[in-house]
Formats: C-alpha cells, structure tokens, sequence
C-alpha cells in the first residue's frame, strides 16, 4: 500500500462491487476508508462464494484495508451516527439512493463549522433513477449480442453474457478518479461537490466513447459477430497440435512481421497477397478484411507443431500472445502469482484463508509498495472511529453497544 493519499478520510457506505472498489482503490492509495454498515453486515456481507466458516471471499477481497464500522442501519439512531461521521469526514462514498437519509443535502446540513465542504460520489442506476445492475446495464449496451460464434444468426441466436462484472469495475475505478478530481477542486476553490455516476452512463458512455456508437450510426445497422475474434485488426485464437489453445494479436507491424516468423509462413504470406491483390503489410485493414484466408492460413501452420515449441519462437519473434488458462490455473500460475509484484503475502484475512494478495495496480519506482493489508472484521473499527470522528466516550459507546444500535468486531461470530 501506498501513501499518496495519507491524511485524507473516506466514509463508505456501499455494497455490491462498484462502489466498495472505489473505496479499495482510495484505500490501497494510503486513504483511511472507513466502510459503515449495518450491524449484520451489508447486502453484500455474505456475497457468494463463503468459505466453510460463511466468510465471503468477494467481501474480503473488496474490503482490504478499510475499517469497518457496524451501525443498526434501520434505525433512526444508527442512521443519525452514519450522517454525522460523513459531515465531519466530508468525503462521502455511496450507492444509497440520492434521495435516502444519506443524501447529499441531507450530509451537508448536519456539517460543523469548521468541516471540509462535503465532496459526495453517489453511484445510481440510471440517470433518469431506474435501478440497474451490470448485467442489465450491459443487456442495454448491445455487447451481450456481438458475442458468441461468427455463425450465428444475428436475429435469432442468443445473447452471450460476459462472466467479468466489468461495468463495475470501470464505474468503481472511475468514481475513486471522480472523488480525487472533486477533492483536488475543494483544495483549490473550498467548494464542495456531489457528484452522481450512473451505472448505466459508464456503460453506455464507454460504448460510446470507444468509437462503437458513431460506428453503428455510420453503418445503420450492427456489427456482425466475430466469434473470438479481433474487431478490426488481426487476431483470433488458435490451437496447435497438442490441441492447446492460444490468442495471438497483431496490431502493429513488429507484431505482425514476428508472427509472420514465428510461424514460418513468409512464403505463404506472399502467395495469399499476390492472390488477393493486398499488402497485408499496409496495416489493419488489410489483414481484418482478409481475416479468414489468413486465419486458417495460420491455424494449420498452429497444427504442425505442439505449444511449448511454438511458444518459444513467438517470444522470440516479439509477439503478442498468451495461453489459454482456467481461472484455477491463473490463480497459481507463478508468472501471474509467485513471480508478480503485485501480490503480497496472505494477511490475516477475516476468512482464515491464506492466498496472495494485490497490492496497487500502479507500481511506483523507487517506493515501497509495502505488504497487503487485510479486510476488517465486520465492527472492527466501531469503537475507535465513534471515539476519534465524533468524541464520544467509552461509556456512551459501551450504551450504544448494549442497546444494540452499534457493534463491535464479529471475529468469533463464526
């Protein structure tokens, strides 16, 4: 973990994937995240997959190094507690609804003199406040109906769902980007900000802002399916004789004159461009539109030898390719693992579980990006945050706890 943002107080009060993410990433920068909940746990507390203690791994992985506060939610009290901690912070993470007890206004009316001017990153649905998740988001967006196999009928073949809740992600990193723009806008006006990210304006704003919406305007239409294919350019996957199956994309010109060599097909490169009249040399366009000569052209070149010795020329030629692999095989492959600086020694994870664990995804030259830190325990943090953010004392929170409107750490409850 990093400490470029040390000094600078987060409340997150999140569930699901994407804002939790936005907190993961503040947190992993050095910010002090402090994820409020309800006393049992949030809606994602128990987010499958548990492990045979009924700890999620999901949970675990999305919380590492925050603090972790458990308030009675349901009540006014509990709620009054999680209001208060956000105007004396003034950083506010959410995706409760906007016009919920945790509003912006709400937030910003119970602010002291003396507190920052409250900066809010509230993820929504939809911008018009229709509820979504990603895969309905992504339903919308029309990528669900560019996967799936070249052949398939485009009006009557099934939609293909990615497994990656990848609108989360993207809307959880671009929320933790929202947050320190609005933060860096305060340090120089004092001004606060709300801020509101739709789930399904990241979707259908990433779509637009990859070229694909003016792409299927210009067109009139849709694009076709290209199974696993590269839209416009060249690359596919392909299996060699010992029927290992690997992807291989040439989007530049060394890329393209070492799979050339690696595969050892110059003379067949040769014969196919005198024969279709192109220079498949010329970039992109050339190789997309001829995509399938040169796909099987490569594929039985694949079929000649097994992976291993394919892969070493591919390496050698400067390439740009990859195996495939389970996810189980990922997970312990020690190139991605062992050998990675991104992952750490196994914390002491809530779940008991030991397993690597990432640290940023940004590497920094020359600084220490230190040893993961681990997820809180539901209520670690409970006594320590109402006694340093808000004053209270030992007796007043010990009441708290008895009455059952805050909790401590569930570390035994299982």
């Amino acid at each position: 973990m990093y400490n470029l943002l040390s000094g600078l107080s987060i409340i997150e009060a999140s569930s699901f994937v994407a804002s939790p993410t936005a907190g993961l990433y503040c947190a992993q920068m050095g910010a002090e995240v402090i994820r409020v909940d309800h006393k049992a746990g949030g809606l994602d507390y128990d987010r499958y997959m548990l492990t045979s203690e009924g700890r999620s791994l999901s949970w675990e992985n999305l919380n590492r190094a925050k603090k972790s506060v458990a308030l009675d939610l349901r009540s006014g009290e509990g709620r009054e507690l999680l209001v208060e901690l956000a105007a004396k912070t003034g950083n506010l993470i959410t995706n409760l609804p906007e016009k919920s007890f945790l509003s912006h206004e709400a937030v910003k009316a119970k602010q002291p003199d003396g507190a920052p001017n409250l900066v809010s990153v509230r993820i929504m649905g939809w911008h018009d406040g229709r509820q979504a998740m990603d895969f309905t988001v992504n339903a919308a967006s029309g990528y669900p109906l560019m996967c799936g196999p070249e052949e398939w009928d485009m009006d009557t073949a099934p939609p293909v769902n990615q497994v990656l809740p990848a609108w989360d992600f993207i809307t959880g990193a671009y929320c933790a980007f929202a947050m320190l723009a609005a933060l860096r806008h305060r340090d120089q006006t004092g001004e606060g900000s709300e801020l509101r990210v739709p789930l399904g304006d990241v979707a259908i704003g990433t779509m637009a802002n990859s070229g694909a919406m003016a792409e299927m305007l210009y067109r009139g239409g849709d694009r076709e399916r290209l199974g696993n294919a590269i839209w416009g350019a060249l690359g596919r996957d392909f299996k060699s004789r010992d029927g290992k199956r690997f992807m291989v994309a040439a989007l530049t010109e060394k890329q393209w004159n070492g799979l050339i060599e690696a595969f050892d097909v110059g003379e067949e490169i040769a014969a196919l461009e005198k024969e279709v009249g192109a220079n498949f040399a010329d970039g992109d366009r050339p190789r997309f539109e001829h995509r399938h000569r040169l796909f099987d052209l490569f594929q039985n070149a694949a079929e000649r030898e097994d992976f291993d010795a394919l892969a070493i020329r591919l390496s050698a030629a400067g390439t740009t390719f990859e195996r495939y692999r389970t996810m189980h095989e990922a997970s312990t492959d020690p190139v991605l693992i062992d050998e990675n600086p991104l992952f750490g020694p196994s914390p002491a994870n809530p779940s008991q579980f030991e397993y690597p664990a990432t640290r940023s995804f940004a590497n920094i030259p020359g600084r220490d990006a230190g040893t993961p830190a681990p997820a809180p325990y539901l209520g670690q943090h409970t006594e320590e945050v109402l006694a340093e953010r808000l004053g209270l004392s030992s007796g007043s929170i010990g009441e708290l706890v008895d009455r059952d409107i805050a909790r401590l750490s569930d570390k035994n409850s299982n």
